[in-house]
């Protein structure tokens, strides 16, 4: 009688999730799980903390919107990767699963006053703030972002060791920042932030996280400490139970897999991929063949477990999922390196990948056998553009990677490639590729190294510009905004973008401000609910909320949309609360990116 009230209630279970799959569509991201995957209850509606920023993707191009930001099902490469909506418990209310009796001592448990994998940041970022609106930025925004910069600073904030603001339960604010993280397509500082919570104080929300960590990463193991524990209520934990014993060789899976199919908890390509997982386990004899003919989309689950046991997702099915992906597979070590190296260069260019790990994967590329032509193609023109035996000879290699880039993304990808190789170069005049070789430098931060070609570039120019914003000293600017003279199609954007970010680092005289702005058609004086909210995040300088904040500015399709007033604004408060480096840097990019 009881199995069959669960069978009826897991059916019920599935026909109501069917029914309000349709209208919650444009109220959150959609699901990469298979249907059944993700039954979760609906989140409340967030408590009001304070107005929300507005995000700056939709505005005009003269000033970010003031409308308040919203979680959407799309980003600009297409579905929001694999979270279901998130369980949004209140603090007090935040049960905490019962679990076997803690093994380690008591001086090695972690507190959840203050959680993160690393000291990247102060962990004081959010002190003062209200951990409630914290969390609602955080839901809120869109990635990838446009800005590689901007995006690494997030990512060394997020994954920080951070005091845990007040209102909130320290597991569910790590669970917050993992799922960002994912989002932004840093897999690995997603999972290692979600594992810095002991598995015992792991609460609903950190455990939906916990599961979307462990597939993004390709890491089905990592599920078995909360496999036991998670219980029935998301069927997702029903078949990662009848994998971790699998794995562990601590049951017989073939019962566990007939109970699978008898509760319709899963079935077809995914219990497939389940059962390859198990049989990797000990003794096991299962020989499973993957189909990929009937799959038409592709999810967290499916690409998790194929990447985890060798099985080669068709390129077609990852045109299905959000550009998030594109990093997860740059960074999954199962995946062979000429795959990686494929999509290597569009995770750099999010900020995934530093310019030292995409030159080492090239390089292992060089030293392997039977690596297809074009990649062993860009190996030898790397090798070229480090040790040429003339300026002509590495400048053409160096032109050759460029080039040879299909989208924007991966042409500025490649410039982080070569970027050790450009400072390699000794400075010299005329050199045709100077805008490219400072922008390729720039893009790897190596600020004081770029500056040497300060003398040899053409004044008014882009790489006299980059010069200019990325300066360290200052000893370069003292310039107007109409000194600059781009060429190309983006020249009126770019001199936009050149005063705004002018403007941010301080380099424009207040009294000349506003008319500077009406002059160049960018509304440095607007106000709205971002700004004002920016504005208060640096009155009490709140570093991390001023990095979130300046995220929701900058949320655009592409440097062609992001708003200048936007980006004078975020440069201005990076510098007030002392991230003068990442300021720069993100001035430099808005030349650099056009």
């Amino acid at each position: 009688m009881a199995t069959s009230r669960t069978r009826r209630a897991l059916i019920a279970g599935a026909a109501a999730l069917a029914i309000g799959a349709a209208a919650a569509a444009q109220q959150r991201p959609e699901s990469l799980l298979p249907p059944g995957f993700s039954d979760t209850t609906p989140a409340p509606t967030p408590s009001p903390a304070a107005t929300a920023p507005a995000s700056g993707g939709n505005a005009s191009p003269g000033v970010a919107p003031a409308t308040a930001p919203r979680v959407t099902a799309t980003t600009p490469a297409g579905p929001l990767p694999p979270l279901p909506p998130l369980v949004m418990p209140s603090p007090t209310a935040t049960p905490t699963p019962a679990a076997p009796r803690y093994e380690l001592p008591a001086f090695a448990r972690r507190s959840l006053a203050q959680v993160g994998a690393s000291d990247s940041f102060a962990a004081d970022a959010f002190a003062g703030a209200d951990g409630r609106y914290v969390e609602r930025l955080m839901r809120s925004l869109s990635a990838p972002l446009p800005s590689r910069w901007l995006s690494i600073a997030l990512r060394r904030l997020l994954a920080a060791q951070l005091i845990t603001p007040a209102q909130v339960n320290g597991a569910d604010f790590a669970a917050e920042r993992a799922w960002l993280l994912l989002r932004m397509g840093e897999s690995v500082t997603a999972r290692a932030v979600a594992q810095a919570v002991d598995s015992d104080r792991v609460t609903p929300k950190l455990r939906q996280v916990w599961m979307q960590t462990a597939l993004a990463t390709a890491d089905p193991a990592a599920l078995c400490p909360l496999a036991a524990g998670a219980g029935d209520s998301e069927r997702g934990w029903v078949v990662a139970r009848a994998i971790c014993a699998g794995l562990t060789g601590t049951a017989k899976t073939q019962p566990l897999i007939a109970e699978i199919r008898r509760r319709r908890v899963a079935s077809g390509i995914d219990l497939q991929l389940a059962q390859k997982v198990m049989g990797a386990g000990l003794d096991s004899r299962q020989a499973i063949t993957i189909e990929w003919a009937p799959v038409t989309e592709l999810t967290a689950w499916r690409f998790g477990l194929a990447t985890a046991t060798g099985v080669t997702v068709p390129p077609e099915l990852y045109a299905t999922v959000g550009a998030q992906v594109t990093a997860w597979r740059a960074l999954a070590p199962a995946i062979p390196l000429a795959q990686r190296a494929v999509v290597a260069d569009q995770a750099a260019a999010m900020g995934a990948l530093s310019s030292a790990a995409l030159v080492d994967l090239y390089s292992a590329l060089a030293d392997g056998d039977d690596v297809p032509a074009p990649l062993a193609r860009t190996a030898n023109d790397l090798r070229d553009a480090y040790v040429g035996d003339s300026l002509d000879t590495r400048v053409g290699a160096m032109t050759r990677l460029w080039d040879a880039a299909e989208t924007p993304a991966a042409r500025y990808g490649r410039m982080i490639l070569t970027a050790r190789a450009a400072a390699r170069l000794r400075p010299a005049d005329e050199v045709e590729q100077a805008d490219r070789l400072v922008a390729s430098m720039l893009s790897a931060g190596l600020d004081r190294t770029a500056q040497r070609w300060r003398g040899h570039v053409r004044a008014g120019g882009d790489a006299w510009a980059m010069l200019v914003l990325a300066d360290p000293d200052g000893a370069a600017r003292g310039v107007s905004a109409r000194d600059y003279a781009p060429g190309g199609a983006n020249a009126e954007r770019k001199k936009q973008l050149f005063f705004a970010a002018l403007a941010g680092l301080g380099d424009v005289p207040a009294r000349e401000l506003a008319d500077e702005g009406e002059r160049f058609g960018v509304p440095v004086a607007a106000e709205n609910s971002w700004t004002r909210a920016l504005d208060r995040a640096v009155a009490t300088r709140q570093q991390g909320s001023v990095l979130l904040l300046a995220a929701v500015g900058l949320q655009a399709h592409g440097w062609e949309t992001v708003p200048p007033a936007a980006l004078y604004r975020v440069i201005a408060a990076l510098r007030a609360v002392g991230l003068d480096g990442e300021a720069r840097m993100i001035a430099a990019e808005a030349i650099a990116r056009l």
